[in-house]
């Protein structure tokens, strides 16, 4: 099974030596850990992956090698503890969702503030109290137009407008290769229009070939001088409904990588606020004062924004309405001071343009942007690319 895993990890085109592979099963052999799959997980990354860029790729290929031999066990009869939960999520009807009641910011911090205050048990599938499944603005697994999300994953409806959890996101892969070439193709032309310093210069190679074939009269060949001057600042958006998008993200970021000899990237999530971070492992300890970033790159820098803007809109124009912190200003605030730091600044959306429509805090960020958000698309990259030219 252990050959498998091997061959498996390198498939997934993972640099695993034979030595390393050799270091897990004495490792294995020494008991060092228990028997658990998790424990495994663990010991195998550190063991085989020596390099934390291709911890996600690590990621994708343990679990669908874990799949596979799950898949070939005997059948379990025990029901699933999420088959359970389940049981306590109501189901509504389009009219019952409709009818739900939006309680507006500063209402809705009152409420839960009172709940927190009066309630003394668990619940579940109620319309009230903090617990799971129903109708409730407080909980998880459930179902509002406007809540706060607690201890515990999402429906999937996405309507939270604060989350009360650790979360823990990922770095996007920039060593992805598969579908980056048309992206590369697209992100070029920002290249082309960036070019400085003389406009021809000697191209000694040709001018030796064409002289050689001259008969030894030189030929002097002249071709555009090559100065890849573009600066690029790039914040990334990262965890939550952006997870849908990574594949997207990661060939756009290793694209970028590539093309741009000047490249600095940081993180955020949803919004950009006072903070961001450029290690996902680190972001709670290491962070950089948006302020400090403002004032290290100057106006020669171009500023491109990856995000999907799906989030409440009240973490756009509320100050506190971050999902993850309190933040005394609004993100509005921070993209208008990002903006007049850089004039030269596009969004580009992973979202399919379709849906832009439906989504409120998209619309926002749009005005915000004063119409130059793009999608993640060859043509949408090429409208970016020569708008930032500009």
């Amino acid at each position: 099974m252990l050959i498998d895993f091997f061959y498996h990890l390198r498939a997934h085109r993972l640099p695993v030596s034979v030595q390393e592979y050799l270091t897990l099963l004495e490792t294995l052999q020494s008991g060092v850990m228990p028997p658990t799959v998790d424990d495994f997980y663990h010991l195998a990354r550190m063991t085989l992956v020596k390099n934390e860029t291709f911890f996600d790729r690590y990621d994708q290929a343990f679990g669908s090698f874990y799949r596979s031999v799950e898949a070939a066990l005997p059948a379990d009869k025990d029901i699933p503890l999420e088959w359970l939960i389940k049981q306590f999520q109501k189901q509504l009807t389009p009219e019952e969702k409709a009818a739900l009641e939006k309680h507006g910011w500063d209402k809705l911090m009152e409420m839960f503030k009172q709940r927190l205050e009066e309630q003394e048990g668990r619940h579940a599938g109620g319309s009230k109290w903090i617990g799971t499944g129903g109708s409730s603005p407080f909980g998880h697994g459930g179902y509002h137009p406007e809540g706060i999300r607690l201890g515990g994953p999402s429906a999937g409806n996405r309507s939270a407008v604060k989350v009360w959890e650790k979360r823990e996101y990922r770095d996007y892969d920039d060593q992805q290769e598969l579908g980056t070439r048309n992206f590369k193709m697209a992100l070029r032309r920002l290249r082309r229009f960036a070019r400085e310093g003389a406009e021809l210069e000697l191209d000694l190679d040709g001018t030796i070939s064409n002289t050689a074939r001259n008969a030894g009269f030189l030929d002097l060949q002249m071709v555009p001088e090559r100065h890849n001057t573009v600066k690029v600042l790039m914040l990334l958006d990262v965890g939550g409904s952006m997870d849908d998008h990574i594949a997207r993200v990661e060939e756009l970021f290793s694209a970028a990588r590539s093309e741009f000899r000047h490249l600095d990237v940081f993180y955020f999530h949803n919004c950009p606020y006072e903070m961001l971070w450029q290690d996902n492992r680190r972001r709670h300890t290491e962070r950089f004062d948006t302020w400090d970033i403002l004032r290290k790159y100057n106006e020669d820098w171009r500023l491109i924004i990856v995000g999907d803007a799906t989030m409440s809109p009240y973490e756009i124009i509320q100050p506190g309405g971050s999902v993850e912190h309190n933040n005394k200003e609004s993100g509005a605030t921070w993209m208008q001071r990002l903006l007049e730091n850089w004039p030269k600044a596009v969004w580009l959306n992973p979202e399919p343009s379709a849906y832009w429509q439906y989504r409120q805090s998209i619309s926002i960020m749009q005005n915000l942007m004063g119409g130059r958000m793009f999608g993640v698309t060859v043509s949408g990259l090429e409208q970016a690319m020569r708008a930032l030219s500009k």
